[in-house]
């Protein structure tokens, strides 16, 4: 009966594996012809050397139609802080679907471009925007391009980057007595530079878009994300109108002022999001394509809603999902392995359920422990920027080189060691004394054991990443979803895995001995034990979440200030710690051990986390 069952299971396993890698497959090529809309446009990698030995790695959306007879437009994309070039591909996909030439940037620390020398590489280099420009304008090999109609856009700290770039050709233009090698510039959600000595060098157009619910509008000069009144987007538009003489003291939001032609248009557009969601919204990517059209002269026949993108989205978050689900039949399958099946042992016995005093101190646990992760976040990041001083001040490091990550980093091993605290202190002085015993946790092994669950972790991380590796070489797409995604890396990534896994494995494997040795419970369906376990382990980043977008929906101003990028990274962190218990519970049934799903995790997510984050290491 058991050799039945066992083959039973491996025929599962194949089942679910096919099926899974199929749905990788199928979704990611029609993510890629999305892309290349339908054949119509060639993308491809490249890279620029850029001064001091940087570089720059960039796509490439070249259209069909973009040729040396009938040059296109060029618009370089720059995503923002904390952002690499796949997580604005929607910006290049409809603007190369109407026959502009885009160049979408990975900035620099960020993706596969080179750090900077300069600590502030957004406002002196464009995060390498000013280098591609260059390029792009004086050399012969892109023919096919339009050099008196070189524009720039980006998002946040992109943003930035590009009306940096505006004022620094302006001023070159000023110099020479030409046009700027810009011509036109889209400024999305940032206005902290929308200041008089920066706008009076520019000599391009230039386009503002800001969330009207930005988080970061605490900084601005009303301290809110209102354009009509905001002085930074008043001194935009009158910097155009200054040539005639006039200015306004209102802004008309989506009204162009001003003449393209001598590049004094301006225009500002003002959407009801916040500001991570903001480039990811039709209304925002049609401001944008509406501008372009203009300042370019654009026919394109498409019309403004005419968009396409989110189908990519979507299909990338498939694709994650069916990826990340093919781990667990392949891990399976791993087991039937001579070597690894010695892992293999039977499922312990579950909990009896708690009731009585043992549920009042179950949920006591799951309270404190929830309140404890939200209440030591912000701290925790507050004390990384002090024990990691270069990356937090930008500096080249191979110690800790990624300044967000140090945060969560420093989080997980508090919140790991307090989840061990309470485990003990509920078994010792509860536990033990009605019936559990250390047996019923899965925690016994050897180190020839711990071995090969390592061996078998690491081969279930080189199966995931080399299929994407894989779908990347072929397809030229990764998995993605909006702005959390998971994409190739380099080879010195992997010696920043062997730093921060030891650390992040702390909690991993908190998480796993309490999710299987204190959640799981007789009669209880795995689904919602499992449920619960995703809930316990993210529920205290989300109230910091809860908290504030609360604060900020009552008093229009965050609750965590300064700390509120740290904040916004947990868009991306908190679906992640969901997840999480639901692979320590399927590896802990496949092993009767704790130990193979956080192995399994720290090296995948990790890596996830690690290489969709700045990173300052050295060139």
């Amino acid at each position: 009966m058991e050799v039945i069952r066992a083959d039973k299971q491996i025929r599962a396993s194949k089942r679910q594996l096919l099926v899974s890698l199929l749905v990788v497959l199928f979704a990611s090529i029609i993510a890629s012809s999305i892309q290349n809309s339908g054949g119509r446009v060639h993308v491809q990698d490249i890279k620029i050397p850029t001064h001091n030995g940087q570089w720059v790695v960039a796509d490439l959306y070249r259209p069909r139609t973009a040729t040396s007879d009938n040059p296109a437009p060029l618009v370089v994309i720059i995503p923002g802080f904390q952002r690499s070039k796949e997580a604005l591909s929607n910006v290049a996909i409809e603007l190369s679907r109407r026959g502009v030439v885009a160049i979408l940037i990975d900035p620099y620390a960020q993706g596969f471009s080179s750090a900077s020398m300069s600590r502030i590489a957004a406002t002196t280099e464009g995060y390498g925007m000013f280098a591609i420009v260059d390029y792009a304008a004086g050399t012969p090999n892109l023919n096919y391009i339009d050099k008196t109609r070189i524009g720039a856009t980006g998002h946040s700290a992109g943003g930035n980057a590009a009306i940096r770039g505006a004022s620094y050709f302006g001023k070159q233009a000023m110099e020479t007595g030409e046009p700027s090698k810009l011509h036109s510039v889209f400024v999305s959600g940032y206005v902290l530079t929308l200041r008089e000595d920066v706008l009076e060098s520019v000599r391009s157009n230039v386009g503002v878009s800001y969330a009207f619910y930005d988080e970061g509008a605490y900084r601005n000069e009303l301290k809110n994300g209102d354009m009509r009144y905001a002085p930074e987007a008043l001194r935009a538009v009158n910097s155009g109108l200054a040539v005639t003489g006039e200015s306004i003291d209102e802004v008309e939001i989506g009204r162009y002022y001003g003449n393209k032609d001598d590049r004094t248009l301006r225009v500002v557009h003002n959407e009801m999001i916040l500001h991570p969601f903001q480039p990811y919204i039709t209304e925002d990517m049609a401001s944008q394509l509406e501008y372009f059209e203009r300042v370019f002269d654009l026919e394109t026949g498409l019309s403004l809603d005419d968009q396409v993108w989110y189908w990519k989205e979507l299909l990338g978050l498939i694709s994650l999902i069916a990826a990340l689900v093919a781990v667990i039949p392949m891990g399976r399958l791993l087991l039937e392995i001579p070597y690894f099946k010695v892992l293999v042992h039977a499922l312990p016995p579950a909990l009896p359920k708690p009731r009585g005093k043992g549920k009042a101190i179950f949920w006591s646990m799951f309270a404190i422990g929830a309140l404890i992760a939200c209440f030591t976040y912000i701290p925790m990041a507050e004390l990384s920027q002090k024990l990691f001083v270069a990356a937090s001040t930008r500096q080249q490091t191979w110690f800790f080189p990624q300044r967000m990550n140090n945060a969560v980093m420093l989080w997980a091993v508090l919140n790991g060691s307090v989840g061990y605290l309470m485990f003990w202190l509920s078994y010792h002085f509860f536990g033990k004394k009605n019936g559990v015993t250390p047996q019923v946790w899965g925690a016994g092994s050897s180190l020839s054991e711990l071995l090969r669950t390592f061996f078998l972790a690491f081969s279930l991380f080189v199966f995931f990443f080399l299929l994407l590796f894989t779908v990347y070489y072929f397809l030229h797409v990764d998995y993605r979803f909006l702005f959390m995604g998971v994409r190739t890396f380099q080879p010195p990534l992997l010696i920043l895995l062997a730093m921060y896994v030891p650390f992040f494995f702390i909690f991993l494997l908190s998480n796993s001995l309490r999710i299987n040795g204190a959640m799981r419970f007789e009669g209880e369906a795995e689904w919602k034990s499992m449920l619960l376990g995703g809930i316990a382990n993210s529920l205290g980043l989300m109230l910091i979440v809860v908290v504030q977008y609360l604060t900020f929906t009552l008093t229009g101003t965050v609750y965590w200030t300064d700390g509120w990028l740290y904040v916004n990274l947990l868009f991306a962190v908190v679906p992640m710690m969901f997840v999480l218990p639901y692979f320590n519970r399927y590896f802990f049934r496949m092993t009767g051990r704790i130990y193979l799903g956080p192995m399994t995790t720290g090296l995948i997510f990790i890596m996830i986390l690690i290489s969709n984050t700045v990173i300052y290491l050295p060139l």
